[in-house]
């Protein structure tokens, strides 16, 4: 198996309702990257945000997703069925900011959400991007709601 064949192994035990095994495996993932992986790692860190159960380790994850992300090429992430990377862009920037509005941080959420909404434009018209879609406004909601 390839590599990308074992991350969508872990990504889909996750999915499948084992979080513990599915983070397990995507760990064992990232400890076999190479720091140049960028692509490998951007995907492991987004989807390794999403299996911690603590706010700060969840960010420390996004945060690593985008800074992968920037090394990122749409080439790169075609082994995954992801034709353009800048689509992924406002997933990362949503998430990160969704982790730091949680931590009690707006101004970097309210920096966040201004990156994700620049990047909508190459979002694809389907239900993944009506789902990111709504989930910054949804964020820009509760940004406006802040103190």
């Amino acid at each position: 198996m390839t590599q990308w064949d074992d991350i969508q192994a872990g990504v889909g035990v996750a999915l499948g309702g084992d979080r513990a095994r599915g983070r397990d495996v995507l760990r064992r993932c990232w400890a076999g990257t190479a720091e140049t992986d960028h692509a490998q790692r951007c995907v492991l860190a987004h989807y390794l945000a999403d299996l911690e159960d603590d706010v700060d380790a969840e960010v420390a994850w996004d945060e690593r997703a985008l800074a992968a992300f920037a090394h990122v090429r749409d080439a790169d992430l075609t082994p995954v069925g992801i034709p353009a990377a800048a689509s992924l862009a406002t997933s990362l920037h949503l998430n990160l900011g969704d982790g730091y509005l949680r931590q009690g941080n707006p101004r970097p959420a309210h920096d966040q959400l201004v990156a994700g909404l620049a990047a909508l434009d190459a979002l694809p018209d389907d239900g993944y991007g009506a789902m990111i879609r709504r989930g910054l406004t949804g964020l820009g909601e509760r940004l406006n709601g802040q103190p």
